[in-house]
């Protein structure tokens, strides 16, 4: 098995640290043994072949994994030092602070654009009634979405389109101020140009938020990511491991680890 090379490493504190990380399905490893620093105010992608434990890691991030029957988490996940896993945290609290953005636009259908926008409320910060209009159009803002619904903010969050619909999740998530950004697939059900505009949405909040995005586009990761952190199995049957991180140039032109290069170059995965 290829020995997986240490990330990265640049100044200033860990975002989110992942430490000898293993998360299972009623005792069948999904990834194992995965050590991996998220940077704060960069892209990482995850990257790697179906089945590799992308998805389950980066659930691992806020603690969503827990919550499907017979999963369980071994290791740590450090929040700016404090494991997420340990009994005296709040998992809505780590939600707030660790949003999520799913593979398919999940919209409330028959709620208004207004109310997609302030359902994460009961999550986070709570405003006088004043503070509503404010909110909405700065979460929509930074979505890049207001100027496109700013007049139609009691329609239905169903009636827009597929890239719209993505792009007010992406807004709910933002409203409530997270500090980092979990994305996974968020592209993957939308239209070329829907696409470059959720791409163009994920490098611009980078300079406020950390975002860590898992896709099976490596010409999306090589367009967005700072990082890059492939995964595979190394059997059949096998967990995901992490088997190289690294800057995305890198990894994309010069991999250190033979199953990267392979995968990178369509050889294998």
């Amino acid at each position: 098995m290829p020995t997986p090379l240490p990330p990265t490493r640049t100044t200033g504190p860990a975002r989110i640290d992942v430490v000898g990380l293993t998360a299972s399905y009623h005792g069948r490893p999904a990834v194992a043994d995965v050590n991996l620093r998220i940077t704060p105010h960069q892209v990482t992608a995850l990257i790697g072949p179906s089945g590799s434990g992308k998805s389950t890691l980066l659930r691992c991030m806020n603690g969503i994994h827990l919550t499907v029957p017979g999963a369980a988490v071994t290791g740590k996940v450090l929040l700016d030092d404090t494991d997420i896993y340990t009994g005296g945290t709040n998992p809505v609290e780590i939600r707030q602070r660790v949003g999520m953005v799913f593979q398919r636009p999940t919209p409330f259908p028959t709620m208004s654009v207004r109310d997609n926008v302030l359902a994460g409320l009961h999550l986070g910060r709570r405003l006088g009634r004043g503070g509503h209009d404010d909110l909405v159009e700065q979460a929509l803002t930074r979505a890049e979405l207001w100027q496109e619904v700013k007049d139609r903010l009691d329609t239905p969050g169903g009636r827009l389109s597929g890239g719209q619909q993505q792009r007010l999740c992406i807004a709910r998530a933002l409203a409530v101020e997270p500090e980092v950004l979990l994305m996974d697939e968020p592209c993957s059900a939308l239209g070329p140009s829907s696409t470059l505009a959720i791409e163009d949405l994920i490098k611009d909040i980078k300079q406020t938020y950390t975002v860590v995005i898992v896709t099976h586009n490596l010409q999306q990761a090589a367009r967005v990511a700072d990082t890059t952190a492939f995964l595979t199995m190394t059997g059949a049957g096998e967990p995901g491991r992490l088997i190289e991180v690294g800057p995305t140039e890198h990894i994309f032109s010069t991999p250190r680890q033979q199953a990267t290069e392979d995968y990178i170059t369509g050889k294998a995965g």
